[in-house]
């Protein structure tokens, strides 16, 4: 079955898997004690700025609760919208791991703003209250929208202005890059981003993500915190190395532009069938819209996709569809062909 499921149904790009083969070659020291995992951190620096300091791990939510774990203490809290990857799909990792609070907003569009927080969360000094410590965004969000350049800078200044830190679970943000036209560091530490979790499974890596810190004063406790958390891979070389393969040539922008460029085909495709009605404009390599529950139901036996919401319409659910390096323009026609079709039988 062809999916559109999810990016994280791709297999890993050809030249990350020559990468991992080349150095599979003799021995290397572990821990990140490698030529390799060098190479990689100087990567990151040429990409993030000469303050950035990263830290690997195996799957985006360690980065995102270790990086939130460097800068919390237990009576603190994340502000994050309602829709947030860290509020609805870690299975309660950050309040298991942080002991923290997470302070949801209602964001109609999973975006953040000055004003919807300013709307629903109380700053105040009492004790009885838990303290905001951290906001946190998605880029892209999980409703397939963008924070622009300039929308993350106004969110870190008001953070900032508060003594709170800007966060940023960037799990797309190579598709968030390759929609704005901007490079890494302009939506993250040149706009007052002060935490990132990079994705890098989503966009042909193999289990390869990482911590991004901007300044020196997060470095001490990551370096601890990696360990403590169960990160710190011993043959580390075989998750840094991958973003060699990740940053040369742009190979993660060339995978997002296509990801995106098929979603944006996809959304072109399926366009005057009145029983596909969008709920999100697309922006980044996902679809989100609502079909006929009988229409689903027979398109699920041929592809893989999600029902991403069903409440207050049973009878047209929302749906996601999400394109990735791997899909073809073939695969997208193959899909829109079947829509079409089963809009008519079900219409009938």
């Amino acid at each position: 079955m062809l999916s559109f499921a999810s990016d994280n149904h791709a297999g890993v790009h050809p030249h990350v898997l020559k990468m991992l083969t080349k150095v599979n070659e003799g021995f290397a020291p572990a821990y990140g004690g490698d030529v390799w995992t060098a190479r990689a951190r100087e990567c990151f620096r040429r990409e993030f700025g000469a303050d950035a300091s990263v830290f690997f791990t195996f799957t985006g939510s360690a980065a995102n609760v270790l990086g939130l774990a460097s800068v919390l203490s237990s009576f603190e809290s994340v502000i994050c919208a309602d829709t947030a990857h860290l509020n609805v799909d870690e299975c309660g990792a950050p309040e298991a791991w942080l002991g923290c609070k997470l302070l949801t907003v209602k964001c109609p569009d999973a975006k953040l703003t000055v004003q919807n927080i300013s709307d629903q969360i109380n700053f105040t000094d009492d004790v009885h209250k838990t303290q905001p410590k951290v906001i946190s965004i998605s880029q892209t969000t999980e409703y397939g929208t963008l924070y622009s350049a300039t929308e993350i800078a106004e969110l870190a200044r008001f953070a900032h202005a508060r003594g709170l830190l800007m966060h940023m679970d960037g799990a797309r943000i190579s598709n968030a890059c390759a929609a704005l036209g901007a490079s890494l560091r302009e939506i993250t530490g040149d706009a007052g981003v002060d935490l990132l979790s990079l994705g890098g499974t989503k966009n042909g890596l193999l289990a390869a993500e990482a911590i991004v810190s901007f300044g020196p004063e997060l470095r001490r406790a990551l370096t601890y915190g990696q360990k403590q958390g169960l990160q710190l891979a011993s043959k580390m070389r075989f998750i840094s190395a991958q973003f060699l393969a990740f940053f040369e040539d742009e190979l993660w922008l060339e995978n997002a532009r296509h990801a995106n460029a098929m979603t944006h085909l996809l959304n072109e495709s399926l366009s005057g069938i009145p029983e596909f009605q969008l709920t999100q404009k697309p922006q980044g390599n996902a679809i989100f819209a609502r079909m006929p529950k009988a229409a689903i139901d027979q398109l699920q036996k041929e592809f893989l996709f999600y029902v991403w919401d069903t409440t207050g319409n049973q009878a047209r659910p929302e749906i996601r569809l999400m394109t990735s390096f791997q899909t073809t323009p073939e695969m997208v026609a193959q899909l829109a062909k079947r829509v079409r079709e089963v809009c008519v039988l079900t219409k009938g």
